[in-house]
């Protein structure tokens, strides 16, 4: 290729760069500068207001207005959330107070009953050391023959207040009746008026119904009634049955 038509191609170019006008290259500089400021921007961290050189930071107040839009959205998503988490804590401290109220009830409930049993054991022991100790006594018993009779009969006696003794009791039912408790005496005054003397201390039936001893039998020939009547009569007619040393 012939130089001068390469010259000419080369050359076409340049001429048409220096023909653009003024306002042209001023347009093509202020792209350029913005994209240089675009690429600062990017570069600055999102708190700073200025950048590099000095020039201020063109999205300083967009950077702020997303900030303040993501706390709005941040209180906005957690607002739900700590209002449950408040109203679940509240929950808990109503159970936890709860929960202390029914221990503190057992407590004094359980508190109040010991007291009780203590002031009722208390109030057992002062009785129980008031009030004398009964003992159990078996019931005494007695041979049924003369001597048991005696002896059963000096026991009602003793605690009726009735004096006499085992021989005073003894030697008159021997002069009496020789210890035949169904002797009868058909042939004295008493028999003559039609009562006569019957059993171990020969009484009449008069004198046995006058000065029966309650507690003993009705039955006039019953051994242990006939004697505790007689020594009966004999302590309100004598003094007592041991002075009796003849028919009376």
């Amino acid at each position: 290729m012939p130089k001068s038509t390469l010259h000419r191609r080369l050359s076409r170019p340049l001429e048409k760069f220096s023909a653009l006008n003024k306002q042209h290259k001023i347009a093509i500089a202020g792209v350029s500068t913005l994209g240089a400021a675009a690429i600062a921007l990017s570069a600055v961290p999102g708190g700073a207001t200025t950048v590099a050189g000095g020039t201020p930071a063109v999205a300083a107040k967009p950077v702020a207005a997303e900030q303040s839009q993501t706390r709005d959205l941040h209180a906005t998503l957690s607002s739900p959330l700590t209002s449950d988490k408040v109203k679940l804590d509240a929950i808990a401290a109503k159970q936890k107070a709860a929960k202390q109220k029914a221990a503190d009830a057992a407590k004094k409930a359980a508190a109040e009953r010991k007291a009780a049993e203590s002031r009722a054991a208390k109030k057992a022991a002062d009785r129980s050391a008031t009030r004398p100790q009964m003992e159990t006594v078996a019931a005494k018993t007695y041979k049924n023959n003369l001597d048991g009779w005696i002896r059963e009969s000096l026991d009602i006696m003793h605690a009726k207040g009735i004096p006499g003794s085992y021989h005073g009791l003894h030697k008159n039912i021997m002069r009496e009746s020789s210890g035949n408790p169904r002797a009868i005496n058909g042939w004295d005054i008493n028999a003559v008026n039609g009562v006569p003397s019957k059993g171990l201390l020969q009484v009449i039936p008069p004198t046995f119904a006058t000065y029966h001893v309650k507690g003993t039998s009705n039955d006039i020939y019953d051994p242990v009634a006939n004697i505790t009547a007689a020594a009966n009569y004999a302590a309100h007619r004598y003094g007592s049955i041991d002075n009796v040393n003849s028919a009376y």
